[in-house]
C-alpha cells in the first residue's frame, strides 16, 4: 500500500496553497529523491495555444524553488506532440509555452523540449514489458538525475482519464514512442494536400517514401514509425492513422511509463493537481467547462497509486450539470464513463500494476 498525500483547495491567512504545494512535497520525501546538484526535470504540460485549464505557471514556480531549496538544478520539459499543431517541433512547443506562461521570469527555470529539435532525440530503454520489450523515451528525460512529475487530472478521449501515468507515458515519449502507442500502420498522405515538394522524402531515413507523379505515398513495409515525416511536412498533409484501441494504447501508455523511469524509480516525485477537471486534454485549443468543482492536490512517489486515489476523489464528487458530463452526476457515479463510456479507464491502472510500475492500493492522508 502506497501513500499519497491530500491538500484540498481551502485556504486562509496562515496557508495558501503555495504553501501547500511545498508540504505535500515534503511529505512525499522530495528531499530524499533530489539531491544537491541534481539535474531534475519537471515534466509538465505546458498546454496548447487557446487552452486554459493547463496547470498554472505561478504552481510550477512553487515546485521549482523548493527543488532549488535542495541545491538541484530544476528544468521544466514536455515533449513534441505526434499530430501537426502548434507544438508539433521544440521552436514551435517552446514559444507556446512562454505565451502560456511559463518563461522563465515566471517560473524561474529554463525549459527543455525533452524530444530534440523535430522530435527524434531519444533513448531506447529495455524494459521487457508485456507488449513491449523496449520504448523510445525522450533523451533529456533520461539523462536527468531526478524527476518531478506534474500532472493535470483530467479526462481524456482515449484513455479516460490522464494523471501521472500518462503524463509519463505519453508525455515522456519521443514521437517514435508515441507513435508505436496510438498506431500500428504507417502514417497517411492527403492526397489532396500533396503538393509534392519532396520534404518528406529528403527528411526520410529509411527510403519509406516515394512519389507518384507529383503525389508521395508511403510504403508501409519500409516504414518504421518514426514519424519524422509528419513534422516535415509544410501543408500539414501527412498524419497519423489511429488505429490502435484504447484498452492497448494504455497498456503500452504503462509500458512507456515504466522507461521513463526506469533508473528513477527511487528518485521521482509525482503531483496531481485535480482542478478544472476538463473532459478533454490539455492538447485541445480549447478547454471545456469543467465536469466536477476543483478537488485538491495530491502527491505521492507512486504514479499508480496517486492515479488511483484522483480517480476516486473525482467519482466521489457530485458532477457539475451542463457539462459534458452525460451521466454519473451523482457522488461515486462514474464521471469518466460520464464522459466516454466506451473507455474502460482501469486497464491503465491494472497493467501499470501488472508491471511494476506502483500500486493500485493506497492510503489516503490528508493534510
Amino acid at each position: 500500500m502506497s501513500n499519497v498525500y491530500f491538500a484540498d483547495m481551502r485556504a486562509g491567512r496562515d496557508e495558501n496553497l503555495f504553501d501547500k504545494i511545498a508540504k505535500l512535497l515534503l511529505l512525499a520525501g522530495l528531499n530524499q529523491r533530489v539531491a544537491a546538484g541534481d539535474l531534475t526535470a519537471v515534466k509538465i504540460h505546458f498546454g496548447e495555444k487557446g487552452n486554459h485549464a493547463f496547470i498554472r505557471p505561478i504552481f510550477a514556480r512553487r515546485v521549482v524553488e523548493e527543488i532549488k531549496r535542495l541545491g538541484a538544478r530544476p528544468f521544466l520539459t514536455d515533449s513534441s506532440t505526434l499530430y501537426p499543431g502548434e507544438r508539433k517541433e521544440a521552436v514551435s512547443a517552446l514559444t507556446c509555452a512562454i505565451e502560456n506562461g511559463f518563461a522563465y521570469a515566471c517560473v524561474g527555470a529554463p525549459l527543455v523540449i525533452s524530444d530534440g529539435l523535430r522530435g527524434m532525440t531519444e533513448t531506447k530503454v529495455t524494459i521487457n514489458g508485456e507488449l513491449l520489450k523496449s520504448v523510445f523515451i525522450g533523451a533529456e528525460i533520461v539523462e536527468a538525475d531526478s524527476l518531478v512529475a506534474l500532472s493535470h487530472f483530467k479526462c481524456h478521449e482515449l484513455t479516460g482519464f490522464g494523471g501521472a501515468i500518462k503524463n509519463l507515458g505519453m508525455g515522456c515519449a519521443s514521437r517514435r514512442g508515441k507513435m508505436s502507442q496510438h498506431s500500428t500502420v504507417a502514417p497517411q498522405v492527403a492526397e489532396e494536400l500533396c503538393t509534392g515538394c519532396g520534404a518528406c522524402l529528403m527528411a526520410c531515413a529509411h527510403d519509406a517514401i516515394a512519389f507518384i507523379g507529383k503525389r508521395a505515398i508511403i510504403d508501409p513495409l519500409r516504414c518504421v514509425g518514426c514519424s519524422r515525416c509528419i513534422t516535415i511536412c509544410p501543408v500539414k498533409g501527412i498524419n497519423i492513422q489511429w488505429n490502435e484501441a484504447a484498452e492497448l494504447i494504455m497498456r503500452k501508455m504503462a509500458e512507456h511509463a515504466r522507461g521513463a523511469v526506469t533508473g528513477k524509480e527511487h528518485r521521482a516525485v509525482y503531483l496531481n493537481f485535480i482542478t478544472q477537471v476538463s473532459p478533454a486534454c490539455d492538447c485541445y485549443g480549447h478547454a471545456d467547462a469543467p465536469i466536477v468543482n476543483d478537488i485538491g492536490i495530491c502527491a505521492s512517489i507512486d504514479p499508480v497509486a496517486i492515479d488511483q486515489a484522483c480517480a476516486d476523489l473525482v467519482n466521489s464528487a457530485r458532477g457539475n450539470e451542463g457539462s459534458a458530463l452525460q451521466t454519473g452526476h451523482e457522488p461515486g457515479g462514474d464521471k469518466f464513463r460520464g464522459v466516454y463510456p466506451e473507455i474502460p479507464w482501469e486497464v491503465q491502472l491494472e497493467h501499470g500494476e501488472r508491471i511494476g510500475l506502483g500500486s493500485r492500493r493506497y492510503e489516503l492522508i490528508k493534510i
